[in-house]
Order: C-alpha cells, then structure tokens, then sequence
C-alpha cells in the first residue's frame, strides 16, 4: 500500500456495517483471538467502527419460538452494548455520536438486529431494540418469516418458494413502526418482491447492508440491476460485502479465490448503475465473509487500497465507507416519531 494511500485511509471514517458474533458464549473482544473482528485487529487496520449484530436463526414460527427468538435478540443487544467502556470503546447510536466518536480517537460500537423472526407478532419489540441502541432491523433471514419471503426459502423448515408475495401485513406494519422508531430498514436477505415493496412503502430510504450485485454473480443473496435502480429512486443503499459466494461463482467444491478486486468489481458496477452516492461497503466477518486482501479487520486497509487504484478518491471512499450509510442513519432520525 502507497504512503498516501495508507493515509486516506487513517483519515477516513471506517465504518462496517455487518459484523456477526458468536454465541452464547462470545469472546473478549479486548483480547486478540480467533473471530475476524476484535479490538486490536480493528486498531491494526483503521476499522474505526463496527455494527455488531444480534443475529437470530430462523425458526419454528410458534409462540415459545418467538419467545426464545426476542429473549435472545435483546440479550445480544444489551451485551454489544456493554463492549463498549465509554472511553476508548463508545457505544453510539446516532450519527452524530458516531462522528465524534471518530473525531476523539476513539473506536465505536453500534448494534442492529438480523431477522425479524425475534419481533415475532409484537410491534413493541422495534422500540425496545431502539432503546438498546439498534440501529436498523434485518426483516428477514434464512428461510421465510411472518414479516416477509427469504432470497433463500428453506425446505427443511417448510418453506414454499414463496408464502407471503413479498411482505406480509405483518411485515409492512413493521416497515412503518420502523420508520417510527427511526430505525433503518434492511433488506439484505429479503425476496426481490419484498424488497421492492419495502422500498416504497418506507418514509425514510433503504438499505440492503451485505449484499452484491446479481449481474456480474447470479447468487440469490444478491440483488439485480432493476433492484439496484429502486435503491436509487428512493435515495437506499446498497453495501457491497465480503461474501465469496456473492462475487463470484466456481464450480461446486472448489475453493472461491474471491478478493479484494472482485469487491471492486461489483462497487464499480453499483456505482455505475445507480452512482456513488447509493453504495457501500460491509465484510459480513464471522457471518460467513471474508476475501483475500481482507480476511480479517487488521486487513480492512488491503480494501481502501484496492478501490483507490480503480480512481475512488479520498471523497469517494469516505462515502462508500461510512458516508453514505451515516446520510441514511440521519434520515432516519430526523423522520422518527
């Protein structure tokens, strides 16, 4: 990495939207391990913040399921929360916080919620998680919901290709109750349909947090050129991600050799459909990302690298960083109830 590379990248705000932990039992985040994302490799490679996720799987859609379901979202919620000291380690929960955070030195800590399987049928459930600090909801997972249809029905769970043609009733009042508490709407894992109708139903605009493009890899995680045009007209977001199996596509059994370049390739496809102000950048880091050139969070400068000899500037890349996802996080407060 050139020396003036490195710098506009230790001068940007480095934000990625969806990292996962483990659980129940997650490790110190202080302490150097395993996981993709801690502390210290965060401090190795200028990833200033993260927003760790309260992921739930999908399953039984029945009272003591979604019971289980919300008691462990809001317990991973409290406990991302409580990674942060207030010092060296700030839990933000707007974009203002979130930008002085930046501007004191400090790494930021933000939470959100995937799959909407933990509200079960309670509205309620959006403006607790807003109260613990989510700042957007996933609707769905893995396998269809009572909010909306998956990218990915599961069979062993009963899934039809498709249940509710998008989303449910549910699942629009939650859109709105979205909207209300000034929570984003993402959309990553939701059916074209239910994306679609998301996208004009919401007050404040869209995003799709980790996802690819569909055009340069037909993987059912990612969403197409009309899909991306929709971001576009409702002022959304869509954040490239870290998923080999979203970028490019190899015979079965063979090792994915995906990195940092076929990133770059589907940015500079976004950015060309619908243009800068409109894409992203997140790892999906122990949720199943990771591509050479940036396999871990000390490796996140090999990514700024990469888009910088493509010509993305140092106003571009603190747009596809973290920019254009605080631009949203803003519309979304401003339009809360």
């Amino acid at each position: 990495m050139s020396e003036e590379a490195a710098a506009i990248h230790a001068a940007t705000l480095c934000l990625d939207t969806h990292v996962d932990i483990r659980w129940p039992e997650p490790p110190d985040p202080l302490a150097e391990g395993t996981m993709r994302v801690d502390f210290p490799k965060m401090a190795r490679g200028g990833l200033n913040a993260v927003v760790f996720i309260a992921y739930v799987p999908q399953g039984k859609r029945d009272a003591a399921g979604h019971a289980a379901a919300a008691e462990r979202a809001e317990a991973m919620l409290r406990h991302i929360r409580g990674r942060a000291d207030g010092a060296a380690r700030r839990f933000c929960a707007t974009a203002d916080a979130l930008e002085a955070c930046f501007a004191a030195g400090a790494q930021a800590v933000l939470s959100a919620v995937e799959n909407g399987y933990a509200m079960g049928h309670d509205l309620g459930a959006i403006r607790r998680w807003k109260a613990l600090g989510a700042c957007y909801l996933t609707l769905t997972h893995d396998g269809h919901n009572d909010l909306a249809d998956s990218a990915r029905p599961r069979a062993p769970l009963g899934d039809a290709a498709e249940e509710h043609g998008g989303l449910s009733p549910l699942g629009r009042e939650a859109v709105a109750a979205l909207n209300e508490a000034g929570m984003l709407v993402d959309v990553s894992h939701v059916s074209k349909r239910g994306m679609m109708q998301a996208a004009e139903l919401s007050k404040t605009p869209i995003v799709a947090t980790h996802t690819a493009c569909r055009a340069l890899c037909d993987h059912p995680r990612g969403i197409d050129d009309e899909q991306l045009d929709m971001l576009r007209q409702v002022g959304g977001l869509a954040q490239i991600t870290a998923v080999p199996a979203f970028l490019q596509r190899v015979p079965e059994g063979a090792k994915n050799p995906a990195g940092v370049e076929a990133m770059a390739d589907h940015v500079d496809h976004a950015v060309t459909r619908i243009g800068i102000e409109h894409v992203g950048l997140s790892s999906d880091f122990d949720g199943g990302g990771g591509v050479e050139g940036w396999q871990n969070a000390a490796e996140s400068p090999g990514l700024s690298a990469a888009l910088l000899r493509r010509g993305y500037g140092k106003r571009e890349l603190g747009l596809l960083w973290s920019g254009n996802f605080l631009r949203l996080l803003r519309r979304a407060e401003a339009a809360a109830g």
